[in-house]
């Protein structure tokens, strides 16, 4: 059911992403293959009901969130974007994709993942996805010209998940 993000769906990654431009930020389509070229991790699940793109440390990416982290951390996966289909919502895909996620950080040896959280405008939606995880805030920014205020959070990799299957 989780499975890379392959080249033949990139458009329908990219149309998902765009529909959530205002939490996740906009993309081009050579935005979106560079993302994915540099990512640690970049899966989906079915024939795209959802997806997450996350970095590691030694991502090639320049986002003043990701690079928050880099200035505080010298070793972490950042979560850069998730996104579920509205048709999709509800049905566990975004905690299966962070389940995953979380195992394949461990695996590589990572202890920490880390995102961001819109502020400014609000995503309480995610808010309370990302507290239910066991997020913590571990810092605020005001970025892209004051128009954009966000929080930032990890979580240990080793934390327990409760109510996920592993593997997904």
């Amino acid at each position: 059911m989780i499975s890379p993000i392959s080249r033949s769906l990139e458009a329908s990654v990219l149309k998902l992403n765009n529909e959530h431009a205002a939490e996740l930020s906009w993309l081009e389509p050579e935005g979106l293959s560079a993302l994915l070229n540099s990512a640690f991790y970049a899966a989906c699940i079915g024939n795209l009901e959802a997806f997450l793109i996350a970095f590691n440390q030694d991502g090639d990416y320049d986002s003043p969130n990701f690079h928050w982290f880099c200035e505080r951390y010298p070793r972490f996966v950042y979560v850069d974007r998730i996104a579920v289909a509205a048709s999709a919502r509800g049905k566990g895909h975004a905690r299966r994709l962070y389940r995953d996620l979380f195992d394949r950080a461990s695996a590589a040896g990572h202890e920490m993942i880390g995102c961001e959280v819109n502020s400014d405008p609000p995503n309480p939606a995610s808010d309370a996805f990302h507290a239910a995880l066991g997020f913590v805030e571990v810092g605020q920014a005001t970025i892209h010209g004051g128009r954009k205020s966000v929080r930032y959070f990890v979580r240990s990799v080793g934390q327990p998940m409760s109510g996920v299957q592993q593997g997904g």
